[in-house]
């Protein structure tokens, strides 16, 4: 991954303005949602156990599993769970034309990282919307008349989040890494004066506490358990963050900086409210005077919490771009909004689609504990897939032994299962939000995938090898006419159906022709000498096979300039053609894919982003050939 002219000082800055905001603003609302599940209590040992899972949930889960384990497993510095599939050796069809996702039937694996990515999707609707619902509430603390106001103002602010985002990942980095400074800097100091105040609550670091807790409250306490996870629900967000920064920068700021922040602001609270009971019910604002200063912390808390939702809106926008290059998703528009670092990126169609998502449930919902409800659920269930997919890559990709591979998966399950089967019990009180959302992503992502498979097996059957099929081409032709014409091949070893269906109608080709594919390899980018292969076909046609990394954007005029400097094509850009194919689903009953799921893969095959601007092509230059077909 490049990162140059970026140091570790600046790319820390960011990473603590982007990644961190999710996992950094739980305080607000955490431990006022465990003490809740309590039914309020703040008994001296409710308390203690209560904190003593907080810190060992963020000690085993995001400073053993994520920092030391996980992000370990990175494809060339990209993160997130799609990037774990990646790094995994292909155990289906061999062909290199294909996209990962149209190599065959999708296995067990698969299928399991395209539920946990769909998940995350729920998760990044949710995050926006909770975090900054629950900062914004803390008007009505301190002026109970101003409790209207919270829902209108809250959108206005989630509005204004989503804006900014076309401004790109480093810009709003920069922007948000000093106040996140203030952010984490404020809340530690005001814990550690709280702890100074009743150093008892330090009992709570031994995981006696959690043990007691458990024995003590039974289901009850395993049911506490839903909101105790809400406290390290930004550790995948830091995984699928880690493309953006880079892992080194990511560790750092964790361990010197954030967790001990977050530790002393935990324990600050429970101090406080092993100190005053009666402030349970709003232990975060209650460690702050009533005045002033309380209002100076709902506005630091808002402007927090706004870019807490930047931590899962930049791993959302990762995740999408990721899924498309491995042919899970739509083409959609990406812009790469920083030159040194690929993976900063902006997806305009996602950040709409979030933007209103995050509208929807705050209005739906009104208030953050009811959303709390809706939380957890999609990111734990993501946290036990990715466990069991990291377990697949070290036993076939690192060849660890079972010996080994095992027990750490046990302790990862020890963690993920038991909170994922606590917010699972949520479901009817709001856990059915982002299993909604994951099961409509879900299912777009199978029925693109299964399209696009039948559609490739369609072209295969139809169109022949291009060795055996050029001489009987040649034979149509009525003439050979001056210019130069690009056909998109998504085979580079079969006729182009673009061109067949061409020569078949209008009985002419150009003098020059190229037939372009572009493959997107497992890796996130590829190296310029291994880019490009042009082969010479006689009759004035050439095969140009381009390579691109899964985190890369393809650019096809500088790909033919670069052919022309460099290979020797004899193209001339101003005089190209591009011809791109159009197809038009008929989703009728006689398709093997079935009426309702080709009507759903035609409809996400015309709102994808056209092959011109998605592969970079003067439109004027473009002309699409369509084709009638019936899956």
């Amino acid at each position: 991954m490049r990162r140059s002219g970026s140091s570790l000082a600046v790319l820390s800055l960011g990473a603590l303005g982007v990644v961190f905001g999710d996992i950094g603003t739980s305080p607000l609302y955490t431990l006022r949602e465990c003490l809740r599940e309590l039914g309020g209590g703040a008994a001296p040992a409710e308390v203690l156990g209560v904190l003593s899972l907080l810190f060992w949930s963020l000690t085993m889960v995001v400073t053993v599993k994520y920092l030391t384990f996980v992000m370990q497993a990175d494809n060339e510095g990209e993160g997130g769970i799609f990037a774990l599939l990646a790094i995994l050796p292909q155990s289906q069809s061999k062909d290199p034309d294909r996209a990962p996702a149209v190599q065959g039937k999708l296995g067990f694996v698969p299928v399991l990282v395209v539920i946990g990515a769909a998940l995350l999707y729920g998760d990044g609707a949710i995050t926006p919307s909770i975090s900054v619902l629950s900062a914004v509430e803390g008007l009505s603390v301190a002026a109970p008349v101003l409790s209207r106001a919270v829902v209108p103002l809250t959108c206005v602010i989630l509005l204004l989040l989503f804006s900014v985002q076309r401004r790109g990942t480093k810009v709003v980095g920069r922007v948000f890494g000093p106040i996140m400074l203030v952010w984490f800097s404020t809340i530690g100091a005001l814990g550690a004066y709280h702890v100074a105040k009743a150093p008892a609550v330090l009992a709570a670091l031994w995981p006696g506490h959690a043990v007691t807790f458990f024995a003590a409250h039974g289901v009850r306490g395993f049911l506490v358990l839903g909101s105790v996870v809400l406290a390290v629900t930004g550790g995948e967000a830091l995984y699928a963050d880690m493309g953006h920064f880079g892992s080194r920068p990511i560790r750092v700021v964790w361990l010197t900086f954030v967790m001990p922040a977050l530790v002393l602001c935990y324990l600050g609270q429970g101090a406080l409210v092993l100190s005053h009971p009666e402030l349970a019910s709003q232990p975060f604002l209650g460690m702050v005077p009533k005045g002033a200063a309380t209002y100076a912390m709902v506005a630091l808390s808002s402007v927090a919490t706004v870019i807490a939702s930047q931590a899962l809106i930049s791993g959302v926008f990762s995740l999408t771009h990721q899924a498309m290059q491995l042919g899970y998703f739509p083409r959609v528009t990406i812009r790469h909004t920083e030159g040194s670092v690929e993976g900063q990126i902006y997806v305009p169609e996602i950040n709409r689609l979030l933007a209103v998502a995050c509208l929807l449930l705050v209005l739906g919902f009104k208030t953050s504990a009811r959303l709390a409800s809706a939380y957890g659920l999609a990111v734990t269930g993501t946290m036990v897939i990715t466990s069991v997919v990291y377990y697949v890559v070290v036993r076939k990709v690192w060849h660890w032994s079972r010996l080994v591979a095992i027990p750490v998966l046990l302790l990862f399950l020890a963690f993920d299962v038991p909170f994922f089967a606590a917010n699972a019990v949520k479901f009817a009180a709001g856990g059915w939000v982002p299993v909604l959302i994951g099961v409509v992503v879900v299912s777009a992502m199978l029925i693109w995938s299964h399209g696009r498979t039948l559609l490739f097996e369609h072209y295969e059957q139809r169109f022949p090898m291009l060795e055996d099929a050029l001489p009987k081409l040649a034979e149509k032709l009525a003439a050979r006419v001056p210019g130069c014409a690009v056909f998109m091949a998504s085979s580079s070893g079969r006729v182009p159906a673009t061109m067949a269906h061409f020569i078949h109608r209008v009985r002419v080709l150009p003098e020059t022709v190229v037939l372009l594919t572009v493959r997107t390899m497992r890796t996130p980018s590829v190296p310029d000498k291994e880019r490009y292969h042009v082969e010479a076909l006689g009759s004035g046609m050439h095969r140009l096979t381009v390579h691109y990394g899964f985190m890369e954007k393809p650019f096809i005029p500088a790909v033919l300039q670069h052919a022309r400097d460099v290979e020797h094509l004899p193209v001339n850009l101003d005089e190209v053609t591009y011809y791109v194919g159009r197809d038009h689903l008929l989703a009728s009953k006689g398709g093997a894919m079935g009426r309702l799921a080709e009507s759903v893969f035609a409809y996400l095959s015309r709102n994808a982003v056209a092959a011109d601007r998605h592969f970079g092509m003067p439109s004027r230059q473009v002309l699409e050939i369509g084709m009638q077909l019936d899956l």
